[in-house]
């Protein structure tokens, strides 16, 4: 089952302010992604269809601690050929917990045997934030990962910024789920 190590933090400056300098760490441009986020009621982790602005989707299921530290995921992407009748028939069956929508920055960083998704979200409703996904092979260690997140969080200058325990979710006001 795949796994990560997440650091999700909010920027108070800004996605704009830090774009340059995730540009000048991964050595590329960010790839912009419109994403449309259904959560859904399940007894376990968290579980939710993730559409994209091109009409594809995949349902993702997974499992992480909401804590402020840099934490371990795993997780499930199934993908969805048909999203609008998946949603419907997930709504129906488990009940809808809300809505996340967001513009999404992605920027990819290989090194030292790692692979880490620098994520600059702007989420609709609750403003900007960034995310460290840090992708764990086989034989890598949480320690490692959390090693290596801990790491790009101070070559961003990101040590300070406040960091987030749950999902955009959480945050949301229920009027705007």
């Amino acid at each position: 089952m795949p796994r990560n190590i997440e650091i999700k933090a909010r920027l108070d400056a800004g996605i704009d302010a830090l774009l340059p300098r995730a540009c000048a760490v991964a050595g590329t441009a960010p790839e912009l992604i419109a994403q449309d986020d259904s959560f859904f009621c399940v007894p376990q982790g968290r579980l939710k269809l993730r559409q994209f602005a091109d009409g594809s989707a995949e349902l993702i299921h997974y499992h992480r601690a909401d804590s402020a530290e840099a934490k371990a995921s795993d997780y499930v992407r199934v993908p969805a050929p048909d999203p609008a009748a998946l949603r419907e028939a997930l709504a129906r069956a488990c009940g809808l917990l809300g809505r996340v929508q967001k513009q999404r920055w992605l920027l990819v960083v290989d090194r030292g045997g790692f692979s880490t998704r620098i994520h600059l979200d702007r989420v609709t409703g609750l403003g900007d934030f960034m995310e460290l996904e840090v992708v764990l092979r086989d034989g890598q260690t949480d320690s490692q990962g959390q090693a290596v997140a801990e790491a790009l969080m101070l070559e961003l200058g990101l040590q300070g910024a406040p960091r987030l325990a749950g999902a955009y979710l959480d945050m949301l006001p229920v009027s705007l789920r």
